[in-house]
């Protein structure tokens, strides 16, 4: 009975360590902040990810991996010709478009970095250069596992055509478990690089991938948002593209609610650990000198 009780106790310390870090922090306010930046650098980075990913491969590959993947995306509120121009725009991004690309990009992490200060202040310098400059091994990162993601498509695609319940589950399944291992790589290195506190690698994968999974499920409800047939310019006097623009920065708002909610249980676990090694340490007993060791000399000894 104890050794069953001692995860729910250690979850409950967790649960409200988060709820300390949480309390008297505006946690809306914060995440409506990093919306902002996340409004800055979430397009150079889908650019990016095609770009790169077409060196990786060849444009004619990526071209058609996100061919299928258009059959994923719902027409009924008119994304797909968006989706296409980013595709295209990606597709012909070149040299000089990804290196100028790369600068609006990494404003991402000043967001994130500043959000984390924001609910768990700490002493930092050059906050917003540093950040930035510790986000750039992702541009390596991010092609990589974007084309992971664009190889799926024509069984998503397939699956797609199939329609019905199982082809419907086995599309979730897929797009669920691909995009929880693309966005628990790059939160491993938000959390532990990006985000102040530089957490251990125990808490860092805990927190980031636990904080994956619920993305990944959040993504494929955004996926059925897109899919209902609502006319997102009625609140706004029929301007469908102000309509489109608020209902996109409303889903990236929740998102990053639900994602510094994973960097506070991150930082939680990580604190937790941090005070059970040192406990363990506290209670260990010093060894003393063994018995295979040499005897002191004696002060004098040998004169």
């Amino acid at each position: 009975m104890l050794s069953s009780s001692r995860p729910v106790a250690f979850a409950r310390s967790v649960a409200a360590s988060v709820a300390a870090t949480l309390r008297g922090r505006d946690l809306a306010a914060v995440a409506a902040g990093l919306t902002y930046f996340a409004a800055i650098g979430v397009v150079p980075w889908l650019l990016l990810a095609v770009w790169g990913a077409a060196l990786l491969a060849s444009p004619a590959t990526i071209a058609g991996y996100l061919a299928d993947l258009r059959m994923l995306v719902p027409p009924e509120m008119g994304a797909r010709p968006v989706y296409d121009a980013l595709v295209r725009a990606g597709l012909e991004l070149g040299w000089w478009g990804a290196l100028v690309t790369i600068f609006p990009a990494t404003f991402y992490g000043e967001g994130l970095r500043r959000a984390s200060l924001r609910l768990s202040p700490r002493t930092d310098r050059f906050t917003g250069w540093r950040a930035r400059v510790s986000l750039l091994p992702l541009v390596l990162a991010v092609p990589v596992l974007a084309l992971g993601v664009f190889v799926t498509a024509p069984l998503l695609a397939d699956l797609a055509r199939t329609g019905g319940f199982w082809g419907t589950l086995g599309q979730v399944v897929v797009a669920f478990h691909v995009s929880f291992v693309a966005i628990g790589v790059v939160l491993t290195w938000g959390f532990r690089v990006v985000a102040p506190g530089g957490p251990g690698w125990a808490a860092t994968l805990l927190g980031a991938f636990g904080t994956a999974a619920v993305l990944a499920g959040f993504l494929q409800g955004f996926l059925l948002f897109l899919a209902l047939p609502i006319d997102l310019g009625i609140p706004f006097g029929g301007l469908d593209i102000v309509g489109a623009t608020v209902a996109i920065a409303l889903w990236m708002f929740v998102l990053h609610v639900l994602m510094l909610t994973g960097w506070a249980t991150t930082d939680a676990l990580d604190r937790r650990f941090r005070a059970a090694r040192e406990a363990r340490a506290a209670q260990t007993p010093d060894p003393g000198p063994s018995a295979s060791d040499p005897a002191p000399l004696a002060v004098g000894a040998g004169r």
